[in-house]
């Protein structure tokens, strides 16, 4: 999990700027979560989206190229399996996970709760909010600092249930306060392709990520 935001944070203030998520704690644990107009708007299942765009394609998902978009594939050491991807963009970092599902219900609303334990069991701080992609986690994440200082680092948590997939994405960054920032990421989120595939997948597997024939740097 990837934090990259090195500024001084206000939890409090950035959570102000989000409705209260009160109806969504009570959601049961299996519903979907996701935007009413995701389908046309995004995060897009590979059936919705538009053949004619130049998607950098990773496998488990594309990601549509534009000025200023950084993207590194984050991999795990032990096994060199690629898991993540990380976009730098709008002074902000974002890492996107894609995850198998069933088709009838949803995993946010779960794993949202698992985040939420995990963090706290860590010494962070958070509160939920519904944002622009539904119910959504800020949190003040403990780091090292620069110097090995012990610091807390403010991430966004947000995930979205799609057609057999979940997709998750951590926000940090200029993002968390700059609204011009926050709008241009937001988008970006948006715009990724899950490619699901035909395949039988247990729920909660990782959709595999690949390498692209291109260049990283877009």
């Amino acid at each position: 999990m990837e934090v990259a935001d090195e500024g001084s944070t206000d939890l409090e203030a950035v959570s102000s700027e989000a409705e209260s998520s009160d109806v969504a704690a009570t959601a049961p644990a299996d519903a979907k979560s996701a935007p009413e107009n995701r389908a046309t708007d995004g995060p897009f299942d590979s059936d919705e989206a538009n053949p004619a765009r130049p998607y950098v394609d990773l496998g488990g998902v594309k990601i549509l190229p534009r000025e200023g978009l950084q993207l590194r594939l984050e991999v795990e050491e032990g096994t060199q399996r690629v898991v993540a991807v990380g976009l730098d963009f709008a002074g902000s970092t974002l890492q996107v996970q894609a995850f198998a599902a069933p088709r009838s219900t949803g995993l946010w609303n779960d794993i949202r709760a698992q985040i939420r334990d995990q963090i706290t069991g860590q010494g962070g701080t958070l509160v939920e909010q519904v944002g622009v992609f539904g119910p959504e986690l800020v949190a003040e994440v403990p780091a090292p600092g620069p110097d090995g200082t012990p610091v807390l680092r403010l991430a966004r948590f947000v995930g979205v249930d799609g057609p057999r997939w979940f997709l998750r994405g951590v926000i940090a960054g200029d993002a968390m306060q700059n609204e011009a920032s926050r709008a241009a990421v937001e988008e970006l989120f948006r715009s990724v392709v899950v490619v699901r595939g035909g395949s039988p997948m247990p729920p909660r597997d990782l959709i595999p990520l690949t390498i692209p024939k291109s260049s990283a740097a877009i």
